[in-house]
């Protein structure tokens, strides 16, 4: 089910930016251009701010400008979970950088995602400067702009939580940019990028609907129920345990069960086209069926996504349904899963004995494909619209994320093991009882029993998470956050890199602990506005 807002505000990123184009070149020339429109003159009634909010998730939706750019090419293919894949080594050089520790500050995979993200909040910062001093009329009224303005206050700290998890402190900028000599932006601190969020979420939750609230048409867009998550999941990230298991406790006391979120009954569902937006989805992206071919145009000329194709199977009998091949998932994580785990299927496709037969299909030992975006349902092969669009959503934040995030703030603030405990039994049960053949507790390598210390519950929880939420992007980050990363991929000490086979470790770097837990700041945004790289780039 796709949601208005992918499509309402087509050309609007023209639009306003002409508009900004316009309101510089006015202070640049000391007067009007004849028929020029000023921003106080668009913002004239209630639909204008609906339609500006639209436009301020768009850029969350963009994956293609000079190069893809998915958030999966980090959260996954940097991690453990996954290869490049593609059809060999040389396809795809920044992504074969990015998961081998070869990345430089011109990787324009990087660059695209960096400015993607600075589109957002730009985008945002204008709503909230100008929707919030709106006068409510008979198209708007209070509550319903009060939300809107929830919406932007979400949707920047989304944007600023996905840059600072990558590279690190970036620029803060909170207001519109409507001359030249405000252009240049110094570098903010981690933690006051961080200090941004919160603050940006807290105004959110106050002001959003509950997911409940919002009528059939309006799904995807931001809740309260996800300013609770993302605050939940920002502390922890920020390492602030208390604060993170408070929002975490609020998320579920408020939300969870028979609130506004449930878990999905079969876990599968979550990955299919009928289940968009559905009971376990706290936050997803919106895209659309898309019919018409744009190719080589970037930033915003699709509201179909590019992942379908990109990551279903490289395997020609499928014929216009066949993929790249990218993001294969490892034989590493594909040895993580319990015997007889549901997710497993559902997370890693595995070709058939045709598709085998096809070198292509294999990159560097790995057959797998991600089952979860290659739109497969049911042993079937669904047509998309246009070879390259896709129309399925991208699931960023869901109720199963969330309670494992509660667990492991329960867990590390030492506020409550009983409820670590009962909220990774939420996630199991789920799993087990799509598969009586599961154990009631987990069983893998390193754990040590739920009641006996808590490692042994950490170790479950990080087990967990990475079954759980196997090639939906967020591996990488957990590695980071949790400070294992080099412990994990160091290619000759790490338990991943170790284990890959001879094929596969030939193409690595070595970790560098200090650099490679963060990205470069793409070398054409600091020639632009001059600011420090971060360390050994």
């Amino acid at each position: 089910m796709t949601t208005n807002i992918t499509y309402k505000l087509k050309g609007l990123g023209i639009l306003l930016a002409g508009v900004l184009m316009t309101t510089s070149c006015n202070d640049w020339l000391g007067e009007e251009t004849p028929g020029s429109t000023k921003l106080e003159d668009f913002f004239t009634e209630g639909e204008t701010c609906v339609q500006t909010i639209n436009g301020c998730y768009a850029p969350l939706a963009w994956e293609f400008n000079a190069s893809y750019f998915s958030e999966w090419f980090i959260g996954d293919i940097a991690s453990d979970d996954a290869l490049k894949g593609g059809q060999n080594v040389a396809e795809g050089g920044d992504a074969y950088d990015i998961d081998n520790f070869k990345v430089n500050a011109n990787n324009t995979i990087l660059l695209d995602y960096y400015r993607a993200k600075y589109a957002g909040i730009i985008r945002c910062n204008l709503a909230l400067d100008k929707v919030e001093d709106f006068e409510p009329d008979a198209s708007l009224d209070q509550r319903r702009k009060d939300c809107l303005v929830g919406e932007a206050y979400f949707l920047r700290a989304m944007y600023y939580f996905q840059l600072v998890r990558v590279f690190g402190g970036v620029p803060l900028v909170h207001e519109v940019l409507d001359s030249s000599d405000r252009w240049l932006q110094p570098r903010a601190s981690v933690d006051d990028v961080y200090e941004s969020i919160f603050s940006d979420l807290m105004e959110a939750e106050k002001r959003l609907y509950n997911k409940s609230e919002y009528a059939p048409e309006d799904m995807g867009r931001a809740t309260r129920g996800a300013a609770q998550a993302l605050l939940c999941k920002a502390y922890l990230y920020h390492k602030d345990y208390d604060l993170a298991y408070k929002w975490g406790k609020k998320f579920v006391d408020e939300q969870y069960g028979t609130r506004q979120y449930t878990l999905c009954q079969v876990y599968s569902d979550n990955f299919t086209l009928a289940g968009e937006n559905g009971p376990e989805s706290v936050f997803e992206i919106q895209y659309m069926e898309e019919p018409t071919s744009d190719y080589g145009q970037g930033f915003g000329f699709t509201r179909g996504t590019f992942t379908t194709i990109l990551t279903r199977p490289r395997m020609s009998y499928l014929g216009n349904k066949a993929g790249w091949g990218w993001n294969h998932p490892t034989q590493n994580l594909y040895d993580e899963f319990e015997p007889g785990d549901p997710r497993l299927e559902a997370a890693i496709g595995v070709p058939d004995e045709a598709g085998l037969e096809e070198q292509a299909v294999t990159y560097l030992g790995s057959p797998y494909y991600n089952n979860k975006t290659a739109y497969s349902e049911g042993g079937t092969w669904p047509q998309i619209g246009h070879h390259s669009r896709g129309e399925l959503n991208y699931r960023l934040i869901r109720a199963a994320d969330v309670l494992l995030l509660y667990a492991e703030a329960a867990l590390e603030s030492g506020k409550d093991l009983n409820a670590a405990k009962w909220a990774l039994e939420e996630v199991r049960s789920r799993a087990r009882n799509n598969s009586p053949e599961m154990n009631a507790l987990p069983t893998f390598p390193g754990y040590l029993g739920l009641s006996d210390t808590p490692e042994g519950l950490r170790n479950a929880l990080r087990h967990e998470r990475r079954v759980e939420l196997a090639m939906e992007g967020h591996r990488w980050f957990d590695l980071v956050r949790w400070g294992i990363a080099a412990e994990i991929m160091d290619r000759d000490k790490g338990s991943y890199g170790r284990s890959e086979c001879e094929e596969a470790r030939a193409e690595m770097a070595n970790f560098v602990p200090g650099k490679h837990e963060l990205f470069p700041i793409p070398s054409e945004e600091i020639a632009l506005n001059p600011m420090e790289q971060n360390p050994g780039y």
